[in-house]
């Protein structure tokens, strides 16, 4: 039986990137310092999600389809903004404690909650189309191309439903460890396939008709003699460039694939709960630590790092109008230059935080702060 570790145990699996210390001799998260801003940040509109996400640690990140963004409320409030004005178009209460979302694509948008019950609205004007049920909470976005959806579940199985009418098309059951960090993946949809990591540390493809298996690769061999050592947990989504799947594992590596037939192309040691960035032919990397590096996509070098977010809980970088946009749990909002890793620009969103994935939509940066409002930002 796979046990999920939670609570101050989880918090101490995460590099002690949760943990603030005040003792005077122990760890404490980097001071913020200061530097010459090369660009300036501005907020161009921001509207509310509901009352937040400071008491819930949900993976609630928003998502961008048909020129408009959809983002939700742990506490079941969805919402549909206009992506240009910020402008809200519609809202719906569905009073489940929501956990895993957003995912959004043809008509569809897609929420799930910590008992597994996965919700597709309509896009257009909120209204539930359908639920259907998997086995345990979800913790991770789901996703939907518009003709289906894909949904992983904390014991890793892997869900696909029919878009149109939530019918199950078929499922896996993958290995699971005994124990895992409480952190979840986002499988990706390409081409009429399912691409997925799992706590086992490996990468699969599957044929998204029937769920037969593509290719199975694995990403990280465990390692150590006990069981928290040897957890190789695969968070996030994986990174589709061209035909070339990038992920990364805790405690394993970063690793490029090919989407074909999942032959490994390279890996460089790596940790890390979140997905990688890509930008500049470059792979960008936020470590279990939180120090940001850089990887040369083609070869997987590692090109630079910057140890000066440490500890703060960094949400996943983002590639954003040439910069990487990385956000901390004291609701800092840093711009690092792609090529060096030198901080360019820094703004605060809001002082409750920032803790959910931010979204890159062409010239705009959508941020979901604690405090349960979405922002979109650009670069002045």
């Amino acid at each position: 039986m796979k046990i999920v570790i939670s609570g101050l145990a989880a918090l101490l699996l995460t590099g002690c990137s949760w943990l603030d210390f005040g003792d005077e001799g122990e760890i404490k998260p980097a001071e913020l310092s200061k530097f010459t801003a090369r660009v300036e940040l501005q907020r161009d509109w921001s509207n509310s999600l509901g009352k937040g996400v400071k008491d819930y640690r949900a993976s609630l990140r928003p998502a961008v389809s048909g020129g408009r963004v959809f983002g939700a409320d742990p506490r079941g409030q969805v919402s549909a903004f206009e992506l240009a004005s910020g402008k809200r178009v519609w809202r719906t209460e569905l009073e489940l404690e929501l956990s895993g979302g957003v995912a959004a694509g043809g008509q569809l948008v897609v929420v799930a909650d910590l008992d597994g019950v996965v919700v597709a609205l309509d896009a257009a004007s909120g209204e539930t189309l359908w639920r259907a049920q998997v086995s345990s909470e979800v913790i991770a976005a789901p996703a939907t191309d518009g003709d289906m959806v894909a949904v992983q579940t904390i014991d890793n199985q892997l869900y696909l439903f029919e878009a149109n009418s939530g019918e199950l098309r078929w499922r896996h059951d993958a290995d699971a460890p005994i124990l895992t960090v409480r952190g979840g993946g986002s499988p990706l949809l390409a081409s009429g396939n399912v691409y997925a990591g799992f706590d086992s540390g490996k990468l699969i493809g599957f044929n998204g008709n029937n769920g037969s298996l593509l290719w199975e690769s694995r990403l990280a061999l465990p390692q150590g003699r006990t069981e928290l050592e040897r957890m190789v947990d695969i968070d996030g989504q994986p990174l589709l460039v061209g035909d070339i799947l990038y992920s990364v594992s805790y405690q394993g590596q970063l690793g490029a694939l090919s989407r074909g037939t999942g032959r490994t192309l390279w890996q460089q040691p790596a940790s890390s709960f979140s997905a990688p960035a890509y930008g500049s032919d470059q792979l960008f990397v936020v470590g279990d630590d939180d120090t940001v590096i850089a990887y040369s996509a083609g070869g997987g070098q590692p090109l630079w790092s910057n140890g000066q977010l440490f500890l703060r809980r960094l949400v996943a970088p983002v590639a954003f109008s040439g910069y990487l946009a990385v956000a901390d749990a004291e609701g800092y909002l840093h711009l690092l230059d792609q090529s060096d890793g030198r901080f360019v620009g820094r703004t605060r969103v809001d002082s409750a935080g920032v803790s959910v994935a931010m979204v890159a939509q062409g010239e705009q940066l959508l941020v979901q702060a604690n405090d349960g409002s979405l922002s979109s930002y650009s670069l002045k």
